[in-house]
């Protein structure tokens, strides 16, 4: 474990990836709080990639006990890894795991991680609310936050049509905007769908 927490901590790049591809070919639970360590400050995106894929190589029970701090930590970054972590594991029971904190958090990219991880997790019965929750994020961001976010809403199915439909009424112009985008979006890819 110090080696790999050494090799972890190399400025160089490629041993990084290295030592994370053999933590998660060669899985060990003891490895677990070193990875998520290490995915709070990880500056390259493949790495952190890699190092989610090695948690995911582990009991996903053990991996999300040690993820439950990162939730509700300070940093940004911690949060987002342990919210993306959450997406890949993808297990809907974990759900509840994702607060209003989350999803309204005030980190663009820690927000829309969380909208993702939702999207994926929620179970059926808990899309109507979280349609709300997601509906009322409209306008926020530059254009690539809000094409996130038009993604992550499509995802939840016919419950985003009456709230969207409500917000293209919306006094502010961004969110008219972004709901009328965002329904015309929906209905393209439904229309692609029964196309096939």
């Amino acid at each position: 474990m110090a080696t790999l927490k050494a090799h972890l901590e190399s400025p160089d790049q490629s041993v990084r990836l290295k030592a994370a591809l053999a933590a998660g070919t060669f899985p060990k639970p003891e490895f677990i709080d070193v990875l998520v360590e290490q995915c709070a400050h990880e500056s390259d995106f493949f790495v952190r990639d890699t190092l989610t894929w090695a948690l995911m190589r582990n009991e996903s029970a053990k991996v999300i006990e040690r993820l439950k701090p990162e939730l509700v930590s300070e940093n940004p970054q911690a949060k987002s890894q342990a919210l993306h972590t959450l997406t890949k594991i993808g297990q809907k029971e974990f759900y509840s795991l994702i607060t209003h904190q989350h999803l309204f958090d005030s980190n663009d990219k820690v927000a829309s991680t969380a909208w993702r991880a939702a999207s994926v997790l929620a179970p059926e019965e808990d899309k109507p609310a979280l349609a709300d929750i997601l509906v009322s994020q409209l306008g926020r961001g530059d254009s690539d936050l809000q094409f996130d976010l038009t993604r992550f809403l499509c995802a939840l199915g016919d419950c985003i049509i009456e709230p969207l439909t409500a917000a293209i009424d919306s006094p502010k112009e961004e969110v008219s905007h972004h709901a009328r985008f965002t329904l015309l979006r929906y209905q393209e890819m439904k229309l692609e769908s029964s196309k096939k």
